[in-house]
């Protein structure tokens, strides 16, 4: 029997956020989440993404990409051909997503089985702690001191000193950082003392992701992770001698099955596996806690920081995730 026709849905939602968020680039109190839904008539697939303003993507161009799939996918695409048909980034993922949840169903299997993978278990995802000053910062980590790993975003100029007020609020807690791209390799090198003493136990990204050859002339005893130096298993070889750990983030690299690969690749080369994730819903997360089995560190805590969740969503047991009930994503259902 020949395959039905599949048909893409595509839709955008500007998702409230918890509390107003602040950046180095400025205050956010929204986060676009766009969902791809493909049906061939009988069962569904959906996947969430969140645009990476930091790629080049906005809403408007995660949109455009997606529609432009209608066509091929109609005419037969699937999981396999769609990663040579889009380039790593949040359409990709959707779509990627998309496509394991529908095969999910078609099967009634679930997306762990078919990765030929145990099923998901139970994980413990770090909290993140937004940039603002070492007062307001000091402030979320006494709200937040019970949760046993923290993720500070951090942006430069006193960072140690919003580090240290993090840490004498939250005595017990593990702590990682991401500098986001804004250190120099003076400030790397000038941090990095004092980081130890803080008992910080991984840096992500501290140098600009076009300046981190400086990182094969450095060598510290914390954890330095790739985030935007490292999309796809491509980038791989250029990170041998600088970091010791990659961020995958389904967003970043294109979805679950490029995650998948990339997390083997790198932990074949000997790389600690950091999963992550943008802030959205628990349909974003829900793929991400495949690959998060694996990892050293996850922080997959996005549907913690907006204002409600959709139906079905991921339940968070403090800072423990439970496995997606099947109505969400993951099938069968």
């Amino acid at each position: 029997m020949a395959p039905r026709p599949q048909r893409l849905t595509i839709s955008h939602r500007a998702w409230a956020l918890a509390r107003p968020l602040r950046t180095a680039q400025g205050v956010s109190t929204t986060t676009d989440v766009i969902i791809a839904e493909i049906s061939d008539g009988d069962v569904t697939g959906r996947g969430e993404c969140i645009p990476i303003g930091r790629n080049g993507e906005c809403a408007e161009s995660v949109m455009a990409a997606l529609a432009a799939m209608k066509g091929p996918i109609s005419s037969g695409l699937n999981r396999d051909t769609l990663q040579h048909a889009l380039p790593p980034g949040a359409a990709r993922n959707a779509l990627d997503c998309a496509f394991w949840h529908l095969d999910a169903n078609r099967l009634y299997r679930s997306v762990p089985e078919l990765a030929g993978l145990g099923a998901v278990k139970p994980i413990t995802t770090a909290f993140t702690l937004a940039f603002d000053t070492p007062e307001k910062m000091a402030e979320q980590a006494a709200a937040n001191a019970a949760r046993p790993i923290m993720r500070l975003e951090l942006y430069g100029v006193g960072d140690i000193e919003r580090v240290r007020a993090v840490r004498d609020m939250a005595p017990a807690s593990r702590i990682v950082i991401d500098a986001n791209e804004s250190w120099s390799e003076t400030q790397l090198d000038e941090f990095m003392p004092a980081l130890l003493d803080l008992r910080v136990e991984l840096v992500e990204q501290p140098l600009p992701a076009d300046a981190d050859d400086a990182l094969t002339r450095l060598e510290y005893p914390i954890l330095v992770c790739a985030d935007e130096s490292c999309r796809s298993r491509a980038d791989l070889d250029r990170l041998a001698g600088k970091y010791a750990a990659v961020n995958i983030k389904l967003d970043k690299v294109g979805g679950l099955t490029e995650a998948l690969a990339l997390a083997e690749e790198a932990t074949r080369r000997g790389l600690q596996i950091m999963v992550g994730s943008m802030i959205g819903t628990s349909l974003g997360v829900a793929p991400a806690l495949v690959v998060a089995q694996q990892a050293k560190i996850v922080h997959l805590d996005g549907p913690l920081h907006i204002a409600f969740d959709r139906g079905s969503a991921l339940r968070y047991d403090g800072s423990i995730i439970q496995p997606a009930i099947p109505n969400l994503w993951g099938g069968p259902c």
